[in-house]
Formats: C-alpha cells, structure tokens, sequence
C-alpha cells in the first residue's frame, strides 16, 4: 500500500496499542510519521523502529498532551521535521473509572485536559500548517455514545465531547478544504482494555461479533479516512466495535 506516499502524518499518544497500530498503519500506506508519547520511551522508540521499518521518514516527539504548551511544540516540531502536516490523529487519552462520589475536581481536569483540550489544541495548532486536503481524525469512543456501566462517568463526558467537537470543528474547517472526523472503537485489545480483564467477558458477550478486536482494526479506519478517497466525508463518526453499539 502506498496510496499515502508523500503526506506527513503526526499521531498523537502513539507509543503503544491503539496509536501505535495507527502510525505503523499510516507508514505502511507510505506517509512519514511523527509520533508523541509521554510515559513509554521504550516503547516509543520500538514503536518508531517498526515506522521507519516501512523506508518512511519517522520521528519521536515527548509531549504531556494535557499540557498545551507541549502540544503546540509538538505539532510545531512534526511540522518543522516531516517537512509538512497533513494528517492530524488525535489518538492520546487516559481512562479512569471511578464512581461519581469518589472522583476528585483534580481527576475531572486532568481527563478533560488530554482528551479534550489537547484534541483541541492539537487541532488548532496544526491548521495553518495543513494544506486544502488535510485530514483530521479524533478518537472518541463508543463510550462516547453509549454509557453501559458505572465508574466511566469521567472518560465517557470526554469522548461526549470530542464527538461533538469533531461535529462542530467540520463545519468550521471545511472552508479550508481540511476533513474533521471521528472513530469510535469499542472493545479493542490494549494495554488500557486486556481481553482477559475481569470485565472482559462481559464486553465480548456486548459485541455482535461475540470478541475483542485489536489495534489493526482501529487502524485500518484510519488509513482509510487520511486518503484522498474520503474527500466528501467530514463530521461523520465511524464505530470499529464489532457490533457492540448493534
């Protein structure tokens, strides 16, 4: 697959599971990709080995992406190294599940910090980079639409809102000839949600299909909304759940 030859791509919590699939995705379809992390420099590192793995160009970034300031460099950065930015995926994000009583104001911010706020501080920093035919993809979740158990209450109001905002954000950039859509992936075999967790037969029990997916799958969405094919798709959200919102 070369159908990305030539575009710039940064992906954004792209040192393992699901932003990981994404990058390598990205650079098997023949764009150069940036990746942030934070926490997993190892695997980070691993993560860029495999991009550059493709004969692409690939890059390593540090940002907190609950901190704006680091956001912004980051995509600055991307941009000064790739040589360009047309392709935006804002895949960094952190899940707590707390009951409503015992979460504090502090956890409330800092999950609206990297789910929301750097989606969208990532989004404003990277449009005057792109060009007419930039590609914005937010992951949300089906979280994000669907609420079928307690204690998610924080991460669920996120990806409430980064579907909103990918809503709002296609009207406001389609002027500019930049696309600004959403995947929402339901159980998906990650760091974040093992397939052997106490919750996990449950989820498989949810899903239409009767099993987790893994990180390909999310990733292959992915690779399909960056080409130029999805030219007439914006504002849309695309469910990668294996039926559990059926």
């Amino acid at each position: 697959m070369t159908k990305l030859t030539g575009k710039k791509a940064l992906v954004t919590g792209a040192s393992r599971g699901i932003g990981a699939a994404i990058a390598k995705g990205l650079a098997e379809a023949g764009a150069d990709v940036a990746l942030t992390f934070f926490n997993s420099p190892a695997e980070a590192e691993a993560t860029l080995g495999a991009i550059r793995d493709f004969g692409v160009h690939g890059e390593a970034i540090r940002a907190d992406a609950g901190d704006g300031t680091a956001v912004r460099h980051a995509v600055a950065l991307a941009h000064e190294r790739l040589g360009g930015l047309d392709i935006l995926v804002n895949n960094a994000g952190i899940f707590k599940r707390r009951p409503l009583q015992e979460t504090t104001d502090e956890e409330f911010d800092r999950v609206m910090a990297v789910n929301v706020r750097g989606a969208y501080i990532a989004i404003k920093a990277a449009v005057p980079l792109m060009g007419k035919g930039g590609r914005i993809i937010n992951m949300s979740s089906t979280f994000g639409a669907r609420v079928p158990a307690t204690g998610i209450g924080l991460y669920a109001t996120s990806k409430f809102a980064v579907a909103g905002m990918t809503r709002a954000f296609a009207r406001d950039l389609a002027s500019h000839g930049i696309t600004v859509n959403a995947i929402q992936p339901g159980p998906i075999a990650t760091d974040m949600n093992p397939d052997d967790s106490r919750h996990a037969r449950l989820m498989t029990m949810m899903t239409a299909l009767g099993r987790y997916g893994e990180p390909e799958d999310v990733a292959s969405m992915a690779v399909f909304l960056a080409g130029d094919e999805t030219a007439f798709i914006t504002g849309a959200t695309f469910n990668v759940d294996g039926g559990f919102e059926t």
